[in-house]
């Protein structure tokens, strides 16, 4: 099962991973991506290819 990880001190917030999930996966706390959902991450890895921090890893458990 795909789960993305983000890497909190490099996610700069700016809400790419959110706009480009195609399962609604991430929302902003804080001014930080957090994965919600990440039940519903398909590991299509868009978040990952479309992070410019690099901050978004897809990992399986």
């Amino acid at each position: 099962m795909p789960r993305p990880v983000i890497d909190v001190d490099e996610c700069s917030g700016c809400g790419t991973c959110i706009d480009s999930c195609p399962n609604s996966v991430f929302e902003l706390i804080d001014d930080i991506a957090e994965a919600v959902n990440d039940d519903s991450c398909d590991g299509c890895k868009t978040c990952e290819e479309e992070c410019a921090m690099e901050a978004i890893k897809v990992e399986e458990e």
